[in-house]
Order: structure tokens, then C-alpha cells, then sequence
């Protein structure tokens, strides 16, 4: 028995030493740099404030009879932005209010009886349905069932209207306190945020790319190669999602956040370039689907000296797209100028590798215009993959040109 008690324990130990191991890296991360594991410290850490800041006003000040409704407030309306944080104040405030004025009304009409209570229950169910309430729709019904309690525990009108306007007040100063702290304390900035996720959409699509042209310049399009290619194409959809969702992210951390007026922070957050060039990479996602889809299904009999040269003209223009997408890869505000050359000179390349492309095609007997043959398939697709890569390098110089006309790129340069 006791050798057995020996032997759990020394297998449990491993585990137990793994799960420390990732604690401490997560703290690490946490500690080098912004990003959801100090985001979620920062968060925890506000929240927290902001619920001992809410018990004191309302248990210490106040005296209240029912406290917890300010710091559970103060919590509940805690986002990562200051937009979100209002947005989640007033609505949950509007949520409060209108479930406690539902049993207010029902219970000094019908005093605090069961029928009573379904009435409540009902109404304020149905009010929790309306689409502005958003998330704190559900919050309808538990106000008005907590007004309900507080209303039948009362011993007179007076009391119960001081009680049910107590509720009230109680969560006005958590929601008041929240956004306070949230707005004074770190007041979050996620616009490196929307870069991040820009970077790591276009290193994907680089990193397929670059798989992808040497083995068509070769000619070694194996079944198990081509059939990875399409998996690696279709997990760049969620990477899409992610850079959108960080950028929505990213432009509502600008609102009602003082941290825009700090010096070095003027017009640093108002570069509206991103959204085109997730939309445009977003495309350029869907094109590279669409050609390992073409690849993979690529018939064997297709072969020959034509067949091979085509390939490896592709190869060459597919180089110089995972070029350009590898510049998106390291896109920054700050150096938006200097990269914006680097961009228009490799769209220009890969311009001329089109071209190359689509005239050495034409002069073979390759049947372009056959759909059930590759070669016109891929045509339109690196017809469409450059028309998305040079949309985009416009969308960054344009940005840049904008900023120079503004003053605001002479700003940034000079920091």
C-alpha cells in the first residue's frame, strides 16, 4: 500500500511541477510584454480596486442595507475599453432601473403575493429581450427579483421606496466607480494590438507561400504536400477573425481614453489604413484557398516542358507575393513612410512577374481558356492575388501620403 501511495505521488509530482512551470511562464509573459496575459492581470487587478472602492462608499458611507449591489456592479461593467465599460454601465443601469421600477408599479398595485411575482417575472423577462439591453438584458429580472425580496422584507411604504431607491443609487455608484477606475487607472490603449494581429495574418500567408513556390519550381507537387497546403489555407480564416476582432478592439480603446492626450500620443491611434488592409488580406486569404485548392487538385497527367515552365513562373510570381505579404508581416505605424517604399518596389516586382506569367502562357499551346484544366484556374487566381497585394500596398501609401498632408507623419518621425 504504501509503495503504491509512493508511486501516485511520484507520478503525480511531474504534473504538479508542469502546471508551476506554465504559471511562472505565464507570469513571465505577463511581465515582457502587453498582451492577454497582462491584460487579464490589469483587468483583475482594476476590478478589484474598483469593488473595495465601491463596498467602502457603500458599507463604510452609506450604510447600506443590501452593499453588495455596488461592487458587483463595479465588476460586472469592467471591459478591456472605456467605450465598452459606458456602453456596459448604461445598459446595465437601464436594465436595474427598469426591473425595479416593473415591481415597483406591480407591487404597490397588487402588494407582494405570488400573482404578483409572475407578473413581475414575466415583464421583466420580456423587457430583458429587448436587443439594446445587448448582454445585460438577463439583468432585467434579476433587479426586479431582488426589488421583489427587498419589497416584501419591508415594513412600510416609506421603507420599501427608500429601499427600492437605495438599489438604485447603489448602482449607480458601482457603475460610476468601474468606469472611474477604468477611465483613471491603465486606461487601456489596444491599438499595437490591431498590428499584432495584421503581423500574424500576413507571416501565415507568407510562411504558405514560401512552401509553396519552391515545390512548384521544382515540380514536386506530391498528393500529401498539396493536400497540407489546402489544411494551412483554411486555418487562415480564424487568423482573419482574430485581427479584425483586435482591431474593432483597438479603434474603441481610442474613445473617451485619456491617454490620447500624453505626449507622443497625438494621432497615433487614428490611422484608419488597418481596416482596408485586413478587408484586402482578407481576400487575399480567400484567393490562396482557392489556388491550393486548384493544386491539390491538380489532374497527373498534366506534365510536360510547357506544363513545367508554367510552374515555375508561378513559383517566381508567388516569391515575389510572399515578399510583399512578409513586409505586411512587419508593418508599423511609426516607420509607415520607409516601409511604404519598400512595399510599392516589391508590388512593382511582382508586377512584372505577373506579367511574365500571363505572356509566357499565352505563347504555349497550354489550353487557358479549358475549365476543366488548371492553367486558366490559376491565371485568374494570381490575377487576383496581385490586383489584392497592390490594393493593399496603395491603402499603405495613401495612408502615408494623408498623414504627410496633415503634418501628422512629420510628428511621428520627429519622436
Amino acid at each position: 500500500m504504501n509503495e503504491e501511495a509512493d508511486v501516485s505521488h511520484d507520478e503525480r509530482a511531474p504534473r504538479a511541477q508542469g502546471r508551476w512551470a506554465r504559471a511562472r511562464q505565464w507570469l513571465a509573459r505577463a511581465r515582457g510584454s502587453a498582451g492577454y496575459e497582462r491584460n487579464t492581470l490589469e483587468i483583475i487587478g482594476k476590478s478589484a480596486l474598483a469593488a473595495s472602492a465601491s463596498w467602502y462608499v457603500a458599507h463604510d458611507l452609506m450604510a447600506a442595507q443590501s452593499p453588495a449591489f455596488a461592487p458587483f456592479s463595479a465588476v460586472l461593467i469592467m471591459q478591456v475599453t472605456i467605450y465598452q465599460s459606458l456602453l456596459q454601465a448604461l445598459r446595465y443601469l437601464g436594465a436595474v432601473s427598469a426591473g425595479v421600477f416593473v415591481q415597483a408599479a406591480l407591487g404597490f398595485l397588487a402588494g407582494p403575493d405570488l400573482l404578483t411575482f409572475v407578473l413581475v417575472a414575466l415583464i421583466a423577462m420580456t423587457i430583458g429581450r429587448w436587443s439594446r439591453l445587448g448582454s445585460q438584458g438577463s439583468q432585467v429580472a434579476t433587479a426586479a427579483f431582488f426589488a421583489f425580496s427587498t419589497y416584501a422584507s419591508a415594513t412600510g411604504n416609506v421603507q420599501r421606496i427608500e429601499q427600492l431607491g437605495q438599489i438604485l443609487a447603489l448602482v449607480c455608484i458601482g457603475c460610476g466607480i468601474g468606469v472611474l477606475i477604468n477611465l483613471t487607472v491603465l486606461p487601456p490603449m489596444r491599438y499595437r494590438g490591431a498590428e499584432e494581429g495584421i503581423h500574424a495574418l500576413a507571416h501565415s500567408q507568407c510562411d504558405l507561400m514560401s512552401d509553396m513556390y519552391p515545390a512548384l519550381r521544382e515540380g514536386d507537387m506530391d498528393e500529401e504536400r498539396t493536400r497540407h497546403w489546402r489544411q494551412r489555407a483554411a486555418t487562415l480564416g480564424p487568423l482573419v477573425t482574430q485581427a479584425r476582432s483586435a482591431l474593432n478592439t483597438a479603434v474603441e480603446s481610442r474613445y473617451y481614453n485619456p491617454r490620447r492626450l500624453l505626449p507622443g500620443r497625438w494621432g497615433e491611434e487614428d490611422f484608419s489604413g488597418y481596416t482596408e488592409l485586413v478587408d484586402a488580406l482578407e481576400r487575399v486569404t480567400y484567393q490562396l484557398s482557392s489556388m491550393a485548392r486548384t493544386l491539390d487538385q491538380w489532374p497527373q497527367e498534366e506534365d510536360g516542358e510547357e506544363c513545367r515552365a508554367f510552374l515555375t513562373d508561378y513559383a517566381a510570381l508567388l516569391e515575389a507575393l510572399a515578399e510583399i505579404t512578409r513586409q505586411f508581416g512587419e508593418v508599423e505605424q511609426r516607420q509607415l513612410a520607409q516601409q511604404s517604399k519598400g512595399l510599392c518596389q516589391a508590388a512593382e516586382a511582382a508586377q512584372e512577374k505577373r506579367k511574365a506569367l500571363v505572356e509566357n502562357a499565352r505563347e504555349t499551346s497550354l489550353p487557358l481558356s479549358d475549365p476543366s484544366r488548371p492553367y486558366g484556374i490559376l491565371l485568374a487566381e494570381a490575377t487576383r492575388l496581385m490586383d489584392e497585394a497592390q490594393h493593399s500596398c496603395d491603402i499603405l501609401l495613401h495612408s502615408v501620403r494623408e498623414a504627410a498632408q496633415t503634418g501628422e507623419l512629420q510628428e511621428k518621425t520627429a519622436r
